[in-house]
């Protein structure tokens, strides 16, 4: 072997012993008649001696190495003094003292820094991925995501769960987002579909008799990508027989508790996990992934509002909107500037501005003198009294309020509350704050106004007692769907899915799926519920995103291997790329128009 231990394991047990070690140059040091040379592998880094009068061959060779160099070093462990020791190492107690030292391989000098955690270009970490991976930082993460995984397959095995493998090349179906399609060279003109989710497939398992199945599985979807997503993730996926929505919830608790334990003992994760119906949440905290951690929540003043003599109020009313408030205590310091910042944000989330209340005195007894606000004349003393004591504002507090349609109003301030708690240092790093959103609606009006979509997917089922509104009044359909949010962050969705014919074809009917395009697509799935399909429910959650949390970063790409950019390229293989002609005609394609591949 060309290696005995590795760098990061030795420890001041192994003095004495002679070693084989392999791995890359950390950093090297001349001391004049001593090199040290910090050698680095996957296990850790350990300091290396090279004496040219002991060994002059291996010090004419260290002599000679940089950065990056692969060697293979022989050497005896020897205890440091404790004038010498590195307690921030694991292996800062010993070192090895070289007898030979071989150059496995050179390395030109690297675009950035190994060593250092400097704040390199994304773009050129991601061109020289194969170097950025070598970072302790970035290996630790490859080692949470294994941990996890392996976590996840050890729970879902003992709870009786089978692990299968589902297609990739599949067809496409309406989940939400865009297919990535992939062209047939046997069937001209018919076109795969790379799954975004193994949700048919999960169902039809169902209907085979497997009971419990989950997989990890890679999905992809052509969508605009953020700090928090990617073109092709990790997810678990798990479907189950013969279960009702408290046994999933139940049992997606045991598992985030159980992986937050193993491996982020250090957090907190407050337990029972706290459950929200989605209206509960839009209402309380404007989200249907409120961070947990922190209250600040919203208020509806709309009523106030109303009747109030402030025109913008009362004609958002009129209109059909709301307007909503939150409070940011001791905001009633700040100043016009500062106050207008919040407006700013507002703004670039769709709102034409906000509204301030700042409070000097008690709300419910406040004169003129006691508020600050741009539209106080206009409002009014005892509206804005009114609107202070609904807010639950007291003396030294600053009010914001947002008027508009209620989608809006609810994404403005769910993004001011974000902000108000980072401001106000309310964000604590040391807790995970898991929860579950329930009772989501079934469907939504879609963005033209044209049609019903599935808030979830099409095979999601309506609460039992909702059925008989499908046809009347579909808006106040609830679904049987859940989500588990953790900080902010929808970590995943399931549901108990429809498993009746007649039903699953109700439900295509609402959403403008025909008869005959619903058996043209869905055929295989409408036959299997009429052979003795069981009741049965999922869930899936991203592993990428998991592990996002797990690691400390905001920034989905720092726990995968190889992510893509946000506009979905890989700078390290030049993927997406054109194909030969050859490639084209066997595939029976055609490019459209004369732009080269740069200009598109």
């Amino acid at each position: 072997m060309l290696k005995t231990h590795g760098c990061g394991t030795l420890r001041a047990s192994h003095t004495g012993e002679s070693v084989r070690l392999a791995g890359w140059v950390h950093r090297r040091r001349d001391h004049g008649q001593l090199i040290f040379i910090d050698l680095r592998d996957r296990d850790g880094i350990v300091q290396v001696v090279v004496r040219p009068d002991d060994h002059p061959e291996a010090y004419a060779i260290a002599n000679e190495v940089r950065g990056e160099y692969v060697l293979r070093v022989a050497g005896e462990v020897v205890g440091r003094s404790e004038a010498t020791r590195n307690p921030n190492l694991g292996t800062g107690d010993i070192e090895v003292v070289a007898t030979s030292v071989e150059v496995l391989n050179a390395a030109k000098t690297p675009p950035f820094s190994v060593s250092e955690d400097d704040d390199v270009n994304e773009l050129v970490r991601l061109q020289y991925r194969y170097i950025d991976l070598r970072r302790p930082s970035m290996i630790s993460a490859l080692e949470l995501r294994h941990r996890l995984n392996q976590h996840i397959r050890d729970f879902m095995t003992g709870q009786g769960f089978l692990e299968v493998e589902t297609p990739i090349l599949v067809a496409a179906t309406p989940e939400g987002a865009r297919d990535y399609v992939v062209p047939s060279r046997l069937t001209p003109g018919a076109f795969y579909a790379l799954p975004q989710a193994p949700q048919q497939f999960k169902q039809l398992l169902m209907v085979a008799g497997v009971e419990r199945y989950f997989q990890i599985a890679r999905c992809f979807r052509d969508e605009d990508l953020r700090a928090d997503r990617q073109p092709e993730f990790v997810q678990l996926d798990l479907e189950w027989s013969f279960c009702e929505e408290e046994d999933i919830l139940g049992l997606l608790e045991e598992l985030f508790a159980g992986l937050a334990a193993a491996l982020r003992p250090d957090l907190t994760v407050p337990r029972p996990f706290p459950r929200l119906s989605w209206h509960e949440a839009m209402e309380r905290y404007g989200s249907d992934k409120p961070d947990l951690r922190y209250g600040l929540e919203l208020s509806d003043c709309s009523d106030i509002a109303a009747t109030s003599g402030f025109g913008v109020f009362s004609s958002t009313i009129a209109n059909g909107g709301r307007v909503r408030g939150i409070v940011m205590p001791g905001g009633a310091s700040l100043s016009r500037r500062e106050v207008d910042g919040f407006t700013s944000l507002a703004k670039t989330m769709g709102a034409p501005g906000l509204v301030s209340l700042q409070f000097s005195a008690d709300p419910a007894t406040a004169t003129e003198d006691d508020v600050r606000s741009p539209v106080l004349r206009h409002l009014g003393i005892d509206d804005a009294r009114r609107i202070g004591e609904r807010c639950g504002a007291s003396a030294g507090d600053l009010v914001l309020l947002a008027a508009g349609d209620s989608g809006m109003v609810s994404t403005v301030l769910d993004g001011i509350r974000r902000e108000l708690a980072r401001r106000l240092d309310l964000v604590d790093d040391s807790i995970l704050n898991f929860g579950f959103v329930t009772d989501f609606p079934l469907v939504e009006w879609d963005e033209d106004g044209q049609r019903w979509d599935a808030l979830h997917h099409p095979f999601t089922a309506p609460q039992s007692e909702d059925i008989g509104l499908l046809e009347g009044d579909p808006a106040a359909v609830r679904a049987r769907a859940y989500d588990t949010i953790c900080n902010g962050f929808e970590l995943g969705s399931g549901s108990i899915r429809i498993h009746e014919r007649d039903l699953q074809m109700q439900v295509f009917e609402l959403l403008g799926v025909e008869a005959e395009e619903a058996q043209q697509r869905f055929g295989h799935m409408l036959n299997a519920f009429e052979y003795g399909a069981p009741p049965h429910g999922g869930f899936a959650f991203g592993i990428d995103r998991v592990a996002m949390l797990l690691a400390g970063t905001e920034n989905i790409r720092e726990v995968i291997a190889f992510p893509k950019t946000m506009s979905a390229s890989d700078p390290m293989t030049g993927a997406p790329m054109p194909i030969s002609d050859e490639q084209l005609d066997e595939l029976h394609l055609q490019i459209e128009g004369s732009a080269t591949p740069d200009a598109q």
